[in-house]
This record gives C-alpha cells, structure tokens and sequence, in this order.
C-alpha cells in the first residue's frame, strides 16, 4: 500500500464527517441567508424610496414659501422638479409592498398627496390677495405635515421589519455555527489520534533521511538508507541513495580538479617575476607572492598578520586603495605618483605599482590586486641620463659663449670687408650659435628642476601684474604681426603663493608658442578664474590647433609637432610642465584642428 493511500484511509472517515455536517449548515445558511438578504432588500428599497420621498416633499414646501414670498417663478420651478420626484419614488414604493399595513398606508399617502397638490395648483393665483401666513397655515402646511408624516411612518415601518428579519438570521446563523463546530471538533479530533499513528510511521524513515543528510553534509558520502517499503518513503530511499553515490564520484572528481587548478595557479603566481599583493575590502593582505615579498621585505610574515599601511611606507599608496574601496573605481593617477621607493640600507629601490578593483558575480567589489615592477635601474639610467646632460650642457656653454662673442665681433669689424656670401654664412652662424645657446641653458634650466635644484622664491601675488608684465613684454611683437593681446578682467581674484619670477616665465611661454603659430591679425586671449581650491590661468590662441596624435606628447622633452616651422628647441612646454608641478599644480591642453588651442594650468589659493 502507498503512503499516499495509507494517509487517505486515515482521514477520509473524519473529511467525509466534516463534509456532511459543513454541507447541511452550509445549505441551511444560504437558504436562510437568500431569504434574509431578499426580505432586507425590499425593506431598504422601501426606506430609500421613503427618505427620498420626505426629502422631495420638503423641497417642494420650500418652492411653496419661495411663491408666497413673492419669487414665483423659482418657487414654481422648484416645486415642479420635487413633484416629479415624489412621484417616481412612490411609484416605487407601491411596487415594493411586504408587510402587512403597507399598502394601505401607501394608499392614505397617495391620496393625501393628490389633495396636496390640488390645494396648491388653487391657491398658487391667490398667493397676491390673501396674506401669506394664513394661506399656507390654513390650506397647504397641514397637507404638508400629514403627508410627511405618512412617509416617516412608512419608513419606520421598514426599518422595524427590517432589524427582526436581521435578528432572527443572527439566531438561525448562531445555532448553524455552534452544530458545525462542535461535529467539526468530534472529527478533528479522530483525526488527530489516527495521525499521531501516521505520523509516527512516516516520520522514522525521515529521521533517517536526516541523519544521512548530516553525515553527507560533514563529507561522508558513502551513507545509504535501507529501504524497508514499496511506498514514496521507499522510492526516496533508492533516489537518495542514488544522490549520495553520485555526490561522492563528483567530489573525488571535483576535489582533484580544484586542486590541480589551484597549484596551477599558485605556480603561475610564483613564477612572476613582478610582485603581486592581494587586498580584501579591508585593506588586509589575502595573497602574495615571492617576488612582492623580496620586494617588500616580507619573507618571514604570514598573510593574516599583514596590512596595507605594515607593508607600504608610503601612505599615498594605502589612500589609493582604500579611496578604490570606497568608490568602486579606479581613480586616475599621474604617472609620478604611480612610483614606491622603498629604503635597502644606503640604497633606495623603486618601483612601478598599478592597482586594479577585482568585482565578483555581482559586480560587486571583492579585492584589489596590486602589481609591483621594478624600475630600480630605469630611475637610475634616467637619473645618469639627467646628470649626463646636465654636465654636457655646462661644458658647452663655455666655448659656445667664446664662439658667440667670435662671431659678434666678427659682425661688428670685420663684416663690411667681406664679400656679401661670406656675410650671409656668418649670418647663419650666428644664429645658429643664438639656437644653440638657448637649447644649452633650456637643458640646464630642466636639469635642475628634474634634479629638484631649483630654488622657488614664494610669495602672495596676484593675477593682475603678472598679466601686466605679460602685455609690455609682447606688446611689440603683436603689432609688429599684428596680433591682438587681450587679457580678462580679474580684479576680484585671490591671492595665491608662487614664484612670480617662474609663473611669468610659463606665462610668457605660452604666449611666445601662440604668437609663433597665430596667423596674423590673430587674437590671443589670457584669462584668470577660481575654481574650487585652485587659481586656473590660460592663453587661447585662434591658431591651427593641435593633432590629438600630438596633444598628450606635447610636454615631452624635445617634441615638436611636425610640419610646422617652430623654431623653438622643444624645451619649452616640459619646462613649464616642471614649473607648474613643482608649485602643486598641474597643466593641459585643450585644442582642435583649425579652430585654436587653449593652454591651461592651476596654481593652489593661498589660505
């Protein structure tokens, strides 16, 4: 036998009970109930036709007095919409009758109505003779009243027959609830001794099924349950055992693969030869690998132990990704910033990081990989690099001052008696003499800013005479192209703290490139404002723009963008790049192809 019909069996005796006696109160209540709900709706329809008609005949009282007092026509208006009124609800009224006395009260308000009526269509042209109290007390109010009265008694006559019919449905109801409860009550309770039995039965092979759920949870997959029926317990018994066998050729299967995958893993991490740190949401080290931990001096630490601010010296780092953390994006960081140095005794290495937001299913954060190079003998060979030009440019500005004041003096004796060939070639070197003088002391200039040698004078200073000095400087050499240089009016600007000396000479740069490649009759604009904690200073030019191509290069030492006859060494735009950094500052460009550029930089507000 299934368990589906052993359940069956149990408490079909006690459902078909219940059924019986449910169905017969059922029955006896919604028999009761239609009767009821009929009786109750007559009566509502008889008061409702009732309080309409009382309200109607108030109304038309009122249209009455309204003629009396002298406004005939709303008076007779309003008496004529109520009479329609009237009539429709007692029209209704006599095709409702119920109760005993209905239709003859029905009958006297009628009758009364009519004669209601009939006094007011004979009295309505004397309303002008007669005085007006005493034809409405004589003839029509006691109408009036004896009408209203017949209504009201029609409505309390309903509303009686209406609140027994309610009671004794409330009686009927209550005698049919207590019968199904208490047979109701008999069954369940037959019921419920046959199932503590049943459940008894069924329940053992379920305390089974949980003991082997646990032991299949804690790794042990070779449970089985003996299967003692033919019923579902039975055939879930063979299912389970089924799973638990499946289960455990799936686990040795998937355990090997997981492990291969993960020692395949930890050797592909191994074998980098860039260091690898791993960081959960709370800035806690979760992995790394033994290239990070040469690097960061970490052999003998465990992961549990180690934080971001234990292991970095550098406290940028740690606010990188922690600001990562807390945004979910990976901020944009200058390349200067993107470098560690960390101390070995009297040697300090460095190195490139880059950090990456690792997201999970949801894309939500999970942990941030950093990544480690070493780029202790790049910085090194930039270094030797630096101090080469450095030394080279100081070597060359001897002889090149010697040659120059050669040629100088040259030009000033000796020119006249040259042939006008030999003039043009001492022409050229003097130039080029010029050119190379200005690349030797740009080179020196930049050498020193890289090297952090330079020395800056600062102070509070304003906008207005750095403008000033700007406008004298090329007042001559804008007419001469006939170029317009304007400046915005800054009066309300704040002070901010720089070398003014180092801040001309960026400003006075810019304006030199925009006067080298503006067409003439150009314009060239310099503009000041604040924005935020930063003073933003630019030099607009209407030129031909620059290249995208060219755009993020442009403040490279030596680039220059081809095709145009500069003249200039390719030192300017790194130097002002170096200037402005070295004031807590940064600069860029903004520019299209024939439509100018723009040349920007920010300077912080003094406070």
């Amino acid at each position: 036998m299934t368990l589906k019909k052993k359940i069956l069996i149990g408490y079909g005796v006690a459902f078909a009970i219940m059924t019986l006696v449910v169905a017969w109160s059922v029955v006896h209540l919604i028999s009761l109930g239609k009767a009821t709900d009929a009786i109750l709706s007559e009566n509502y329809r008889s008061i409702l036709a009732a309080e309409n008609m009382v309200d109607s005949l108030e109304r038309q009282d009122s249209g009455i007095l309204l003629i009396f007092l002298g406004n005939f026509d709303k008076g007779a208006a309003q008496f004529r919409e109520n009479e329609a009124v009237f009539l429709k609800w007692l029209a209704r009224a006599k095709d409702n009758i119920t109760i005993d006395g209905e239709a003859a009260l029905i009958t006297s308000i009628e009758t009364d109505y009519a004669e209601y009526r009939k006094t007011f269509f004979n009295l309505t042209g004397k309303a002008a003779q007669q005085p007006v109290a005493a034809v409405y007390e004589e003839s029509i109010f006691p109408l009036f009243n004896k009408v209203r009265k017949e209504c009201i008694h029609l409505r309390n006559l309903n509303e009686e027959t209406m609140y027994a019919a309610s009671v004794k449905a409330g009686h009927v109801a209550k005698r049919a609830i207590w019968s199904t409860v208490v047979v109701a009550a008999a069954a369940l309770i037959v019921a419920f001794i046959f199932s503590l039995f049943l459940a008894e039965r069924i329940v053992q092979p379920i305390r089974r099924f949980m003991e082997a759920s646990r032991k299949i949870s804690s790794g042990d997959y070779a449970v089985q349950i003996p299967v003692e029926t033919r019923d579902e317990l039975g055939r879930l018994a063979r299912e389970f055992n089924e799973m638990a066998t499946q289960l455990g050729r799936y686990h040795e299967m998937n355990i090997d693969q997981i492990i291969s995958e993960k020692k395949k893993g930890e050797a592909i991490i191994s074998s980098i030869e860039d260091g690898l740190v791993v960081f959960n949401t709370d800035l806690q080290v979760t992995a790394i690998n033994p290239a990070a931990r040469r690097m960061l001096n970490l052999m003998f630490i465990e992961n549990a132990m180690m934080q971001c601010d234990d292991i970095l010296p550098q406290s940028h780092v740690c606010s990188l990704i922690r600001k990562i953390v807390d945004t979910g994006m990976q901020p944009d960081v200058p390349d200067e910033q993107k470098i560690l140095s960390i101390e070995e005794g009297d040697f300090h290495r460095h190195y490139l990081f880059t950090v990456t937001p690792v997201r999970g299913r949801d894309q939500g954060l999970s942990g941030i990989v950093m990544l480690l190079r070493d780029v202790t003998r790049l910085k090194e060979v930039e270094r030797l690099k630096s101090e080469f030009v450095m030394a080279a440019s100081h070597e060359l500005r001897t002889p090149l001052t010697s040659l120059g004041m050669s040629i100088d003096l040259l030009m000033e004796q000796a020119a006249s008696m040259l042939p006008e060939n030999h003039q043009d070639l001492l022409d050229a070197a003097h130039e080029e003499v010029l050119r190379m003088q200005a690349l030797v002391n740009d080179l020196l200039d930049l050498s020193k800013i890289e090297a952090g040698k330079i020395e800056l004078e600062f102070e509070n200073i304003t906008i207005e005479p750095l403008f000033k000095h700007v406008r004298e400087v090329f007042k001559s050499q804008a007419d001469i192209k006939s170029v317009e240089l304007t400046t915005e009016p800054n009066g309300d600007m704040p002070e901010f703290r720089a070398d003014a000396n180092k801040i001309t000479w960026v400003l006075s740069n810019l304006v030199s490139n925009a006067l080298r490649h503006v067409d003439k009759n150009g314009h060239i604009h310099l503009a000041a404002k604040r924005i935020g904690p930063n003073v933003h200073l630019s030099v607009r030019d209407d030129g031909p723009g620059i290249s995208p191509a060219y755009q993020s290069k442009i403040f490279q030492k030596f680039v220059q963008v081809k095709g145009r006859e500069t003249g200039g060494t390719g030192l300017g735009l790194a130097i002002c790049k170096e200037i402005v950094r070295a004031h807590g500052g940064t600069i860029w460009v903004e520019s299209a192809v024939g439509q100018g550029s723009t040349f920007t930089f920010t300077l912080p507000v003094f406070q």
